[in-house]
Formats: structure tokens, C-alpha cells, sequence
């Protein structure tokens, strides 16, 4: 930054303006850490590749100057000083694990746009007067353990740390296990106070493209409830049992989807429902399903409504069961409630926008985010910028530069202000 350029942003921040080539290349390097062969990234939680995502950032962060701690769940807290010592600091950030064929920019840009905006402050030689850090969420994914948003539940105090701990994977390796084992515990009290936090992330949706949008203000996140279902039929040998005679849960699974989707139908657009897993127990070429269990993700805006949508949902499946003589059990995996974001950071993030000139609307989240329960414990927002076709979750996830620069400015704006108020 030239002389003149440093004393025009020292008398107006707003002058301000991130590096869009920067926060690119720094993008597709860690695309790189994980990298899959059809262009994703595979870094599951607190995997090796998840680790050299964090060592990354952390050597970035410790380049200009950030102190870096992280907690016991292994949330990492990247602090860039301000000049007020005793003011709580404002907060972005997001997360670094993907799914197991996840996109290059969920979660991680939230990090890199939020890294990219201290690099704007370090460049400028400013400090705003509050602390600003970035925070990088343990397990957001839920791909290797569940719950989903597993670290920000804990420091919020949503999910007990020892419960956490406690949770396996698919190979009955626990949290714990592998957070000694990667060594990313730490001993940063959660529940400590923030002033504010803010997330950039991708839509993960297609309404911002369709409405020719660059910028969503996120005005909150919609309720989402997680349910573990299982069918009991009966096993029988595939050649030798009549069709009329038998009790095939998978039959019974399949009707129950064809029943759960005209459920759903009656709550579009808001309310949404996916089975996104289904086991067979003891699978076999020629044996007749006996015992299938399936997970069912149901959401919608309104807590009241989602909670209507649950209970047709269960009388669907136990009308089903009864007709195909089958058994259905339903147990209640997790519940995030409908959360509204800070009237405040909204509208900052809102006027950011309009200073800075860019197409924008208000937006309610889809996903399930980390903001929603940091929400819980300080005001809170997002910020969306668009991703092609709304494909996320998915190797072919992909977003435009020029989306990436302008969110990160926004970010910059809402940021800087609420620091500095």
C-alpha cells in the first residue's frame, strides 16, 4: 500500500478493500491440503489433512502477528490485538473440515475471508479498538461424529464437554482419542465473552443466483430436527417366501419415503425432508431385509410448524408399519431451534453492502451453521455469497472470485465498525 493510500484508509476506514487475488490464492492452497481427483477436498474432522489445514493457518496467522490458542474440544482462536485491551473482542470465522467428498470453499471460506480481512488491517497498519479474532469450529460437518456443529455447541455450552468427548466415528474412535492424538486441546475457557460474531459463507443454495444477488444478509437459521429411524420386518430366504407372506422392512422403508415425501409436499416450500442414510442389518444377495434403520433430517424457519411436520411425519411411518406388518421406532437424534440473528450485526452487514454497492438481500440460512449457536451466547450474523447451481456438500461445489472478494469486504465493513463502536 502506497503512502497516500495508507493516509486515505487511516482517514476513512471505509476506504478499505481486501486483496481478491490474495484471498484466491490462499483459497486454492488449501484446496490443495485433502484434494480429491474430481476437484473437492476430503479433510474429515481431526483427520491428518484436517490438521495440516490448521497448521496452514496458523503459521499465516502467527505471520502477522496473532496469538493462537484453542480449547478443549479443539476450537482454534487466532487474536489479533486491538488497542483496547479490556473490550471483548468481535469475532469471525468459520471451519476447515469437509465432508468426505465435500467443495473447496464450505466452511474454509469463512476462515479465509476472515484471515484475508486481518491481512487488510496489517497492510493498512491499523488496529481497530476491540480485538478482532478468527475462530476455526471443530466437527462443523458432522461427517465423522455427530452431532453437527460439535465444537461451537460445546463453548456455548449447548453439548456437555465430557458427552462430546465421548463420541465416536465409524471405526469406534473417539474425539478424545484423536484430539490427544492430534494435539489440538487446549485450555481457552469456553463461554468466554465475545462483543460480536460474524460468518462468510457460500449460500449452499441457489437463491442468491437466481436472484442475480451477490450478498445474503442472514437474518437467522431455520429450526432443523434429526431423527434415527429403525423398521423391524423379518428376515426370510429370498426363494422359497411367498411375496404375500412376508415382511420386508426395505419394502416397508420404501413406501415409508413415497409417504414422507407427500408429508413434505404439504409444507413447501420452507419445510424440507432427507433420508440421507439407510442400513441394512446383516445384508445378504438372497436373504429378505429384515431390519433397516435410516436417518431423517426435516427443517423449516418456524419451530411450531417444524414441530407439526415431525408429528405427520411419525403418523406417516406408523400407518405404513401397520399396513406392511412391520415395527418402526423413532427416537429424536438432535434438534437445532429457529435462531433470528442481532438486529445489529444484520443491519451492519446490510449497510456494508449498500456502501459498498453490491447487489444484496435479506436471506434466511438453510444449513445448519455454527453461527446459529454462537447466536446463543453473543449477537450474531452471516454473511452468504452465492455458489454455482447451489451445489454444496459435493466435489463440484464452486464459487466466482469476484463473489469471494466482495463478500470479504463486506465482512471487512461490519467488522471494522462493530470493533470500532
Amino acid at each position: 500500500m502506497s503512502s497516500q493510500q495508507h493516509d486515505a484508509v487511516s482517514a476513512d476506514p471505509a476506504a478499505l478493500r481486501v486483496n481478491g487475488e490474495r484471498l484466491w490464492q490462499n483459497l486454492m492452497e488449501m484446496a490443495a491440503i485433502g484434494a480429491t481427483d474430481k476437484g473437492g477436498n476430503s479433510r474429515l474432522t481431526l483427520s491428518p489433512e484436517d490438521s495440516a489445514g490448521r497448521r496452514k493457518f496458523i503459521a499465516d496467522c502467527q505471520q502477522l502477528g496473532m496469538t493462537v490458542t484453542s480449547d478443549a474440544i479443539g476450537n482454534l482462536f487466532c487474536r489479533y490485538a486491538g488497542t483496547d485491551s479490556r473490550a471483548d473482542a468481535v469475532v469471525m470465522g468459520s471451519h476447515l473440515d469437509t465432508q468426505p467428498k465435500g467443495g473447496r470453499f464450505d466452511g474454509v471460506y469463512g476462515v479465509l475471508a476472515a484471515l484475508e480481512v486481518i491481512r487488510t488491517f496489517s497492510d493498512a497498519g491499523i488496529r481497530p479498538r476491540r480485538s478482532v479474532e478468527i475462530a476455526v469450529w471443530t466437527n462443523e460437518e458432522g461427517a465423522r461424529f455427530t452431532p453437527a456443529m460439535m465444537g461451537s455447541a460445546v463453548f456455548a455450552g449447548i453439548m456437555p464437554l465430557a458427552e462430546a468427548l465421548a463420541r465416536q466415528d465409524s471405526d469406534g474412535i473417539s474425539v478424545e482419542r484423536v484430539l490427544k492424538q492430534e494435539q489440538w486441546a487446549g485450555e481457552s475457557p469456553f463461554g468466554r465473552p465475545f462483543d460480536a460474531y460474524f460468518e462468510a459463507h457460500i449460500e449452499q443454495g441457489p437463491v442468491l443466483e437466481a436472484s442475480q444477488r451477490t450478498i445474503g444478509v442472514v437474518t437467522g437459521g431455520q429450526a432443523i430436527r434429526w431423527l434415527d429411524i429403525t423398521v423391524e420386518g423379518h428376515s426370510a430366504h429370498a426363494g422359497t417366501t411367498p411375496m404375500a407372506s412376508r415382511r420386508d422392512a426395505l419394502l416397508a422403508v420404501a413406501a415409508m419415503a413415497a409417504e414422507l415425501e407427500r408429508v413434505a409436499a404439504r409444507f413447501a416450500p420452507e419445510g424440507m425432508l432427507t433420508i440421507g442414510e439407510l442400513t441394512i442389518a446383516s445384508p445378504s444377495r438372497n436373504t429378505i431385509p429384515g431390519s433397516i434403520t435410516l436417518s431423517l433430517d426435516l427443517r423449516h424457519p418456524d419451530d411450531e410448524v417444524l414441530a407439526r411436520f415431525d408429528s405427520e411425519c411419525r403418523l406417516a411411518l406408523a400407518a405404513v408399519a401397520e399396513g406392511r406388518g412391520v415395527q418402526v421406532t423413532v427416537k429424536q437424534h438432535w434438534l437445532s431451534a429457529a435462531t433470528p440473528f442481532d438486529s445489529d450485526c444484520v443491519d451492519r452487514v446490510d449497510s456494508a453492502a449498500r456502501m459498498l454497492g453490491y447487489a444484496h438481500q435479506r436471506i434466511i440460512s438453510g444449513a445448519g451453521h455454527d453461527a446459529i449457536h454462537i447466536a446463543k451466547h453473543c449477537p450474531t450474523t452471516m454473511i452468504f455469497i452465492p455458489c454455482a447451481g447451489g451445489i454444496s456438500h459435493n466435489e463440484a461445489e464452486s464459487i466466482e472470485p469476484d463473489h469471494a472478494e466482495q463478500g470479504a469486504n463486506v465482512l471487512l465493513q461490519a467488522v471494522w465498525g462493530r470493533a470500532n463502536r
